[in-house]
């Protein structure tokens, strides 16, 4: 028989020398590993039930609510909000935190997520996906509990997503590499798939939403139209997570730039942006808001914006030279 690893037994692995810390985390990645299978469960009878459409709503985000939007941040609240260990959740659905009535000894953690980014796909059976990061409360006598909501991105613990496709695969890293596990239906459990994973230092693709390119800011445009003219291919789902997993596993480079618009960017820094780009980091690659690093950024609102530019090494650096040369 093939043994096999799940997602608690490898954080309690990677932990070994702070076990608590580990058995902690891995009981948090349960949870959250039992809402995904949830809104996974869901999504895959979408064309059964009536989970597709509009819920009738906004969100604080001014976007159109679908109906697998309500469910999976309800599924997600449910499940992490039951762990005793966590403090606050802060979803992109919810305009405040929720938070919980326990002890900084108890209460040691913060989860923020979207829980169904790209949703507005659903009805066209296009991959989705749930993003998430973890942060650690700080202790009484460096912040409040507001205060530990909008650390910046190198003060994550852990941080990933799902990718509901053909498969269904779980990224995350602790700051110990990424790793990869898929569920497996038979046994209901994430199993591991891809241990440390590296991004290719370049990549053969670019991915960008070029109908922008008119309202882009200086030094865009002529960038992509260089990746254009030196042989990258275009590849753009419109779809975050999805957009993001190829761009680890092939290389290249993702690019959400501001526009006139939306001068301030568009994805969100502390669940979309933060996450992704941590993820990034330890895969080898780089992530950058146009102006700086992405986790250097030091948030000022749960629903704070942010220009997102994430890939490959050899991209990346290319894209630092088009911006300031």
């Amino acid at each position: 028989m093939a043994k096999i690893t799940t997602v608690q037994q490898h954080i309690a692995k990677q932990h070994e020398e702070f076990s608590e810390e580990g058995v902690t985390l891995g009981w948090l990645m349960g949870g959250l590993t039992l809402a995904t299978k949830m809104i996974e469960a869901k999504i895959r009878s979408a064309g059964l039930t009536d989970v597709y459409g509009a819920f009738g709503a906004e969100n604080v985000q001014g976007e159109q609510q679908q109906k697998l939007d309500v469910y999976a941040n309800e599924a997600l609240m449910d499940s992490l909000g039951a762990r005793g260990s966590v403090a606050a959740l802060v979803s992109e659905e919810d305009e405040a935190p929720v938070t919980f009535d326990r002890t900084i000894e108890k209460g040691k953690y913060i989860i923020v997520f979207d829980p169904l980014d790209g949703s507005s796909n659903i009805d066209v059976n296009v991959n989705v996906g749930t993003i998430f990061s973890v942060h650690q409360r700080l202790p009484a006598a460096e912040g409040t509990l507001a205060e530990s909501i909008l650390q910046p991105g190198t003060k994550q613990v852990a941080a990933g997503y799902v990718v509901y496709g053909p498969s269904t695969v779980l990224v995350y890293t602790t700051g110990h590499g990424v790793h990869a596990f898929t569920l497996d239906p038979t046994i209901g459990a994430f199993v591991l798939t891809a241990e440390h994973m590296k991004m290719p230092d370049k990549g053969p693709y670019y991915s960008v939403n070029e109908a922008n390119a008119g309202t882009w800011p200086e030094g865009y445009e002529a960038y992509v139209t260089s990746l254009r003219t030196t042989g990258y291919s275009s590849r753009y789902i419109g779809s975050l997570v999805a957009d993001f997993h190829r761009t680890l596993l092939k290389g290249g480079v993702f690019l959400y730039p501001p526009t006139k618009k939306q001068p301030g960017g568009k994805l969100r820094l502390l669940y979309e942006a933060n996450p992704l780009a941590f993820i990034a980091e330890q895969a080898g690659g780089l992530a950058s808001s146009g102006s700086g690093r992405i986790l250097e950024i030091k948030p000022e609102g749960i629903h704070q914006r942010t220009p997102f530019m994430v890939g490959s090494k050899s991209e990346m650096e290319a894209f630092q030279k088009a911006l300031y040369k």
